[in-house]
């Protein structure tokens, strides 16, 4: 209630401002318009009293401010035109100090003085230093503010600058830069003065309005750094040191902060790295509250732009030091700052990395540098709880990975994995995923054991910590399992370091990871083996550590961790891959031993009936592909898998792993085997169970079922037909053509379109063998259709 009654006497007041400045306003125009100086002067004088109220917030006499401002414009105007006054300059110049009140007398003084420094009646350095001088008069910190201000705006287009025509003799520039600098001073000491005082909300809200104000004294480093006489000489030497000055003595944290800011934008890159030492030197001055951080940050992407704009400008940073510097302040900050947030350090020193990337990409060093600064800051913290602190050390340890496509170079920064050790677990899974999307993303390799140990040292997070979301614990399986297959070295030793390590990390992350991570490394071990063999052909050399016969064995003990999970599928058809590369690599008693542990898991780990059909699939295929067993073990695994073919739950089931066997004993090689009787005996064992497949079928539903399994067979004995396999008669296919037929026409066969329409195939097919001619055409007329 209070707050908005002094918003009420504000407003109230104001309009009396305002319309007393209207009122005087009126009369000088009238003045002006019968060219009578006494009048003018004499109401002019009392418009500008309006200004001397002390009621006023800074925003509303800031609006009282402009409504004389533009009047005194006005009044520039006419005492320009000396022939309509009939007063000279000079003469005016003395009359206007007259006036009966200091603030109106000094409004009118600088009005009058901007066309006396115009009419080069005098040197313009004479005036400006009267002027500036003669302004102490007012105190007030808001009048005195307003007041320097308005000498600020009349005079910046009237500085004696070298190339100015007010350019007098001797040293100008400096005049103009001490008459710059002198007002400055002055208007930040009145800025610093303005006491807020009464309660929370009317001082947040004098805060907020003493800040809008900032503007008219920052405008004056904006002066300063458009007047030309300005080298970096004179900047180094002068206008930085006096700058400075009155931002550390002013004990302010508002003027500090935009102080330090509004010089870093305003004065060209150039001379910040010239003079870093210096500005840098300041930093740990401030008060504790300055927000020094944003200030540094500021300067150091000022600095990065810089740098990278022109190549040519990179030998100054190593010249000047300016790492070495701006690490050293951003130390002294910290310590100096005791309280200072962690998220503020750790903002600072993502600024100086980002920094170090974009200056000097080269230097690694210097890139652990600000790593171990970060580290030593942390070392003291338990796992940082707070949010913004975690944001900002995700982001200091994604720039490395950003700025270097090859994650090997961020692998060789001995402090990145400390730092992601004060992370919490969930942070640390979403920068582990951040490393392997960065691999990924470009193509990256990691060649020797000693880097993908610490790889997985930084992405351990997804191997040791346990997500309840089972979608978010397969995505992260799935990245990791990406990430083996981009581990890869030339030399096999080296590949087989790397393989050992990987297997020691992913063997730590406990059961359940296990069917992600090891499949990838078996395959990565199986291409190093292929790649032995085809290196060498002594490959069983037992002093070499990378033998395939040794990586074999590290296989062995590698899948038979899925036993603990359980996973047997997965096992035994990684165990049937390392059969397949054993067989190339000409190792029978290996093969056998892997074929052993399939057959072992196959007979007590594997229940479900359709795993077992898949299986026992996935086993003929293996075995058909090899070649390397003599006649006693492939007869003892040949042997092994049609048993357990003919076992299986279901006839249909029994019936296609039967007539698959067959293919066992006929591989079409030049030096395969082929044993047409045992084909023919599989065919004819197949047969059988298709036969009782159907009685069953009939007994139990009344209907035979489709003739889809006779026609299977039927392509089995087409196709042994056609290779050559003198067991296989066109008569036997002519027997069996008549026994589809006549299942066909029974009355107690099921009707089935697909059955119907592969019989009609099979049938087309055998008729176009016929017409082919040849050979084959002659042996495929025999069979009567």
């Amino acid at each position: 209630m209070m707050l908005s009654d002094a918003m009420e006497d504000e407003d109230k007041w104001l309009a009396e401002g305002v319309a007393g400045i209207q009122h005087n306003a009126y009369y000088m125009h009238r003045a002006l318009d019968s060219n009578n100086l006494r009048e003018a002067l004499k109401y002019s004088a009392q418009l500008l009293s309006e200004l001397r109220t002390s009621r006023l917030s800074p925003h509303k006499y800031y609006e009282l401010y402009m409504r004389a401002f533009d009047e005194l414009r006005k009044l520039e105007v006419f005492f320009k035109e000396e022939e309509r006054h009939g007063c000279s300059v000079v003469d005016l110049y003395e009359l206007v100090q007259h006036a009966g009140n200091i603030l109106p007398r000094l409004y009118l003084l600088c009005t009058v003085g901007s066309v006396y420094i115009k009419s080069k009646e005098a040197p313009a350095k004479d005036v400006l230093k009267d002027l500036v001088e003669m302004c102490r008069g007012v105190q007030h910190p808001i009048r005195g503010l307003f007041l320097r201000s308005y000498l600020a705006q009349i005079s910046r287009d009237k500085l004696p600058d070298i190339g100015s025509e007010y350019e007098g003799d001797g040293d100008t520039v400096m005049d103009a830069v001490e008459f710059v600098l002198q007002n400055f001073s002055e208007m930040n000491k009145l800025w610093v003065r303005m006491e807020v005082q009464g309660p929370t909300r009317v001082r947040d809200k004098m805060e907020k309005e003493r800040n809008e104000l900032r503007d008219l004294v920052g405008k004056n480093l904006h002066v300063l750094s458009q007047i030309e006489g300005i080298d970096l000489d004179l900047y180094k030497e002068t206008v930085l040191p006096r700058v400075l000055e009155q931002v550390v003595n002013c004990k302010d944290e508002l003027a500090q902060y935009y102080l330090m800011d509004c010089l870093i934008q305003v004065f060209p890159d150039e001379y910040h790295l010239q003079t870093l030492e210096t500005l840098l030197g300041a930093c740990p001055q401030l008060q504790p509250t300055v927000d020094i951080k944003t200030v540094l940050s500021q300067l150091m992407e000022r600095l990065s732009s810089y740098a990278a704009s022109s190549p040519e400008v990179l030998p100054e940073f190593l010249q000047v030091e300016a790492f070495s510097k701006l690490s050293s302040a951003i130390g002294k900050v910290i310590e100096t700052q005791g309280d200072m947030p962690i998220v503020g350090a750790i903002t600072l020193y993502v600024s100086l990395l980002t920094f170090t990337l974009r200056v000097h990409p080269d230097r690694l060093d210097y890139v652990d540098q600000v790593l171990g600064s970060c580290v030593k800051k942390l070392s003291n913290k338990p796992k940082l709880e707070d949010s913004r602190a975690t944001k900002q050390v995700v982001a200091l340890l994604s720039a490395p990975l950003e700025k270097y496509s090859d994650i090997v170079t961020s692998l060789t920064l001995s402090n990145y994995p400390r730092v992601m050790d004060h992370l919490d677990n969930e942070t640390n899974k979403i920068m582990a995923m951040v490393i392997i999307q960065s691999i990924m993303t470009n193509h990256a390799y990691v060649s020797s054991a000693d880097k993908v140990d610490v790889l997985f040292e930084l992405i351990k997070a997804l191997l040791k910590i346990w997500r309840l979301d089972e979608e978010d614990f397969n995505e992260e399986q799935n990245s990791v399992s990406r990430v083996i297959h981009v581990l890869y070295n030339d030399d096999p030793e080296e590949m087989l370091k790397i393989i050992l390590t990987v297997r020691k990390h992913i063997m730590a992350g406990g059961p359940k990871r296990l069917p992600f991570t090891i499949p990838p490394l078996v395959f990565s071990a199986l291409r190093l083996v292929r790649r032995l063999h085809n290196q060498d052909g002594d490959v069983a050399g037992e002093e070499d550590p990378a033998t395939p016969k040794k990586i074999f064995q590290l296989l062995n003990q590698t899948i038979e961790a899925l036993s603990y999970v359980p996973a047997p599928e997965l096992a035994l058809r990684l165990y049937l891959q390392c059969a397949e590369a054993a067989n190339d690599c000409d190792l029978e008693p290996v093969a056998y031993e892997f074929f052993t542990q399939a057959f072992v898991l196959y007979e007590e780990e594997i229940a479900d009936s359709k795993a077992q059909v898949t299986a026992i699939h996935l086993i003929i295929g293996t075995l058909q592909r090899t070649h390397v067993f003599g006649v006693e073990n492939r007869d003892t695994l040949t042997h092994k898998a049609t048993g357990y073919s003919a076992k299986l739950l279901k006839k249909p089931d029994q019936c296609r792993a039967v007539y698959a066997c067959s293919h066992l004993f006929w591989v079409d090689d030049q030096d395969g085997i082929k044993d047409g009787e045992r084909v023919l005996l599989c065919l004819k064992r197949a047969l059988r169970i298709a036969n009782a497949a159907q009685q069953m079928a009939s007994v139990a539903r009344g209907n035979s079922g489709p003739v889809t399994l006779f026609v299977e067979i039927l392509n089995k004995y087409l196709y042994y037909f056609e290779k050559g396999n003198p067991q296989i008669t066109s008569a036997a296919i002519q027997g069996l053509i008549e026994l589809i037929k006549t299942e066909m026409q029974s009355d107690t066969a099921t009707p089935d379109q697909n059955s119907d329409a592969f019989f009609t195939c099979t049938l087309r097919y055998i008729q176009f063998q016929k017409q082919k001619g040849g050979a084959m055409g002659e042996k495929f007329d025999t069979i009567k259709l």
